[in-house]
């Protein structure tokens, strides 16, 4: 892959040079980070600096005490014959209050940062799932599963580390470092030089290595998101991987992705570890030349610096050289967040399905000769279409009336699909496609319910330009069953009132018998309330193709498509079903794929597609008389040209 970084094996391997993390516009990512921290949350975030300061304060005054204690209680007692300590003790007491005013503040800054930091990834994380809820179809269809899953899981997590820790650690570590350094100035200028020559060469090494961390992070992320996605895969197809003998193969495939984490991840690490050790070290390099030319100094007595002085520096050298080193440290994590962070907002800045659709679907019913709307459900649909320039609002019937005008589509607009097809269905008409493998049938029925917008021609629905009708709206008059079903968690009698969310117990019973679900489901350990799980795993797939059946039904749409509805069904049972089914077609416009030509023999009209075209259309006796493709899909007989 062209965007691969060069990877380094192995500790004694060198990184290649000119690395620079691969995250675009970190400043704008951040800054987007900290607008959801602040946009609930700006009082909590202004009182965690402000108690952060309080504890740095605390800290320093203390380390500033060690001075007075040296040269104004300890020194002055070691010539006192009979000391007296009860004003030592009386400074030690005060130092001790501050010291405890500090501890508070540390509390009171680690509660509030925990109610930041999940409050604001629960935030988030609702306008991440709200934003993937309105995607189109097509960005599914496009992205592994298990990638979009790690986004809402590992991801987001690196951003909690960064909010909870990384942030107010540096925070902290910035006022430690103004604070250390004025008191620095004040008690000796000279060590004060010295230590920022030592810092300044601690910096370079963190900026270096930190380069080379920064790219592996950004790519640890990829590769996580990618074994994520090969193990959802692989366990929503592992029946098709037992059935093939395929497990070494992927048990080898899975190990090269995986294997790529490791690289990715190790280098990261690597790199991020090292640089903890390394301004360790340097900080004990500059506290040792310190301790060594800050005790000549108060030998001499230069400047009037004193032991006191002294001991008050070398700490303070210590607390100068460890927040850098922490945030040398955060640094790595953050850029991991800023990482996932990417990944979060790329996401997030999906367009979504646009919708520029005004005509909407209203219960009607008819007064005076005149449809009106009304809330109450009676079976009766209009199409509400409010006019723009006036206001007025007109209501048309829904009749259930599909026209194709010479349409063509493709799923990449450069390789088209569908091919000038042009059809109709009158109101309450069957209609059924059937044809080979690939030759159109399911995308015909994705372009009626705009799961797909189409390049070319037009598709009308009651004389209505589909693409005016709201998508919502419009999809709620299709009552679709497709050929792989999906349960969601919950019981049967949940997942069937999916359909229709305010149905009553005797709705969902009679769509389970329409379906002729309702005897298998009496049969399940706790009938209509048994939970199903796994999409619906515990069931088999005829059982859970009747539930998909029955969830169509209990929504009572205008017009149906199915899509392969009976296809996981036996035979035997399907001719059971298929009298319930005729019954919810009645009066429906209905739209039919099947590869069982049986099931359409009644239909009104059959189309056959080929390669994205209707060569054949007819009821099933005049396209039996043709003897073309229809005739030969039904009898296996080949025609001879």
């Amino acid at each position: 892959m062209a965007e691969r970084v060069q990877q380094v094996k192995g500790p004694g391997a060198r990184p290649p040079r000119g690395v620079k993390p691969q995250v675009k516009n970190p400043m704008k990512i951040f800054t987007r980070i900290m607008k959801y921290a602040l946009k609930d949350y700006t009082v909590h975030c202004i009182a965690v600096v402000i108690a952060i300061f309080v504890n740095v304060l605390a800290n320093v005054q203390g380390t500033m005490f060690m001075k007075t204690l040296i040269d104004g209680y300890i020194t002055p007692m070691l010539t006192q014959p009979d000391p007296d300590f009860g004003p030592l003790l009386h400074a030690i007491l005060r130092v001790a209050g501050f010291y405890g005013i500090g501890i508070v503040a540390a509390f009171i800054q680690n509660r509030t940062m925990i109610y930041v930091s999940q409050g604001t990834l629960r935030n988030l994380r609702n306008d991440l799932f709200g934003n993937m809820e309105k995607l189109p179809i097509k960005y599914f269809d496009t992205h592994a599963h298990g990638d979009i899953m790690s986004i809402y899981t590992n991801d987001i997590d690196t951003l909690r580390q960064m909010i909870s820790q990384s942030i107010p650690q540096i925070i902290n570590s910035a006022i430690t470092i103004v604070s250390v350094f004025v008191s620095m100035l004040i008690l000796n200028i000279p060590l004060t030089i010295t230590t920022l020559v030592m810092v300044s060469i601690m910096l370079g090494v963190t900026k270096k290595v930190a380069g080379f961390s920064g790219n592996f992070f950004v790519k640890q992320q990829r590769d996580l998101g990618k074994v994520n996605g090969f193990i959802e895969e692989m366990m929503d197809g592992q029946k098709v991987v037992k059935v093939f003998c395929h497990e070494e193969e992927n048990i080898e495939k899975f190990k090269e992705i995986n294997n790529n984490l490791y690289e990715s991840a190790y280098n990261a690490n690597a790199f991020a570890n090292v640089i903890g050790p390394i301004n360790a070290q340097l900080g004990n390099m500059s506290y040792v030349v310190c301790a060594i030319v800050g005790g000549a100094l108060a030998l001499g007595n230069v400047g009037g610096f004193t032991l006191g002085g002294l001991a008050s520096f070398l700490t303070f050298n210590k607390s100068f050289n460890m927040p850098i080193n922490q945030v040398s440290q955060q640094l790595n994590a953050i850029v991991m967040a800023l990482a996932g962070a990417e990944r979060i907002f790329r996401l997030m800045d999906e367009e979504p399905e646009l919708d520029e659709g005004y005509v909407t679907l209203v219960n009607a019913k008819e007064e005076n000769g005149k449809l009106t709307e009304t809330k109450e459900r009676t079976g009766k649909w209009a199409w509400k279409h409010t006019h723009q320039a006036d206001g007025s609002v007109d209501y048309r019937e829904l009749q259930g009336r599909v026209v194709f005008e010479h349409v063509d589509f493709g799923y990449n607009p450069d390789k088209i699909v569908l091919h000038d097809v042009s059809l109709f269905a009158e109101p309450g008409q069957k209609i059924a496609f059937v044809g080979s493998t690939g030759a159109g049938k399911t995308t015909i029925t994705n372009l009626i319910n705009r799961f797909y917008d189409i390049q070319k021609g037009k598709i009308r629905y009651d004389e209505i330009n589909i693409g005016k009708i709201k998508k919502d709206d419009l999809r709620r008059s299709l009552g679709i069953v497709l050929q792989d079903t999906h349960l969601f968690t919950g019981t049967v009698r949940e997942n069937i009132a999916f359909g229709k969310l305010d149905a009553t117990e005797d709705e969902v019973v009679a769509a389970a018998k329409l379906a002729n679900a309702h005897g298998f489901i009496m049969r399940l350990p706790q009938g209509y309330d048994t939970m199903l799980t796994g999409d619906g795993a515990n069931l088999s797939q005829g059982q859970r193709q009747l539930l998909a059946i029955a969830r169509a039904a209990i929504a009572d749409p205008p017009v149906l498509i199915l899509d392969e509805a009976t296809s996981s069904i036996d035979t035997r049972t399907e001719r059971i079903v298929q009298d319930g089914m005729d019954k919810l077609m009645s009066g429906r416009t209905t739209f039919v794929i099947a590869h069982r030509l049986s099931t359409v023999r009644n239909a009104d009209c059959i189309m056959v597609l080929e390669q994205g075209q209707i060569i054949e259309r007819g009821t099933h006796d005049q396209l039996m008389e043709q003897k073309g493709k229809y005739y030969q899909l039904y009898t296996g007989n080949q025609v001879s040209a």
